[in-house]
């Protein structure tokens, strides 16, 4: 969890109005926008800075600001305990906020391999139906450029391979 610390790549850091138009400038994942807000509303967020890679929030009582990247929400301390719903969040040690911790977003577990395709049957078959998108997916098979001729074996007459054996002993 390295995170590059201070003002944007280009020097400026401007204020956003609220958290919603924050999360929308930084491209976060429209599913952590419920579960950023709850962290922010149970901590007590003043103000949002654009900081380049994270959004600032700046805390209104005691304690560091948090840092939201795309996929976590760093800045907690040791003795915080953060509830969404009726769920404690599992907070972790960072390592570029070395006394820290931080919190991954539900976005970061969120399956990565894709859905199979539905095997939909069709009326009057007992076979599933192919589903089109798989069908329209398949590579496409190189062809042969040439075939290559490498002669016939005198002894055995079988047909030589590329090192011009044909495995026989004559």
């Amino acid at each position: 969890m390295n995170e590059v610390q201070g003002p944007t790549p280009a020097g400026t850091s401007r204020p956003y109005r609220n958290l919603p138009e924050a999360l929308r400038a930084h491209r976060i994942d429209p599913a952590n926008h419920a579960f950023i807000t709850a962290i922010t509303d149970a901590v007590g967020i003043s103000s949002f800075i654009d900081r380049g890679r994270y959004i600032e929030a700046v805390r209104t009582g005691e304690g560091a600001p948090l840092h939201i990247g795309k996929t976590y929400t760093n800045g907690f301390e040791s003795w915080e305990q953060i509830v969404v719903g009726s769920t404690m969040l599992r907070l972790q040690p960072s390592d570029g906020r070395a006394p820290y911790f931080f919190v991954t977003h539900p976005s970061a577990y969120a399956e990565t391999t894709p859905l199979k395709a539905s095997t939909k049957r069709t009326p009057g078959s007992n076979k599933p139906a192919a589903p089109r998108a798989a069908a329209a997916a398949r590579p496409v098979r190189a062809t042969k450029l040439e075939e290559r001729d490498y002669g016939v074996c005198d002894v055995c007459f079988m047909v030589k391979g590329p090192s011009g054996a044909c495995g026989c002993t004559g």
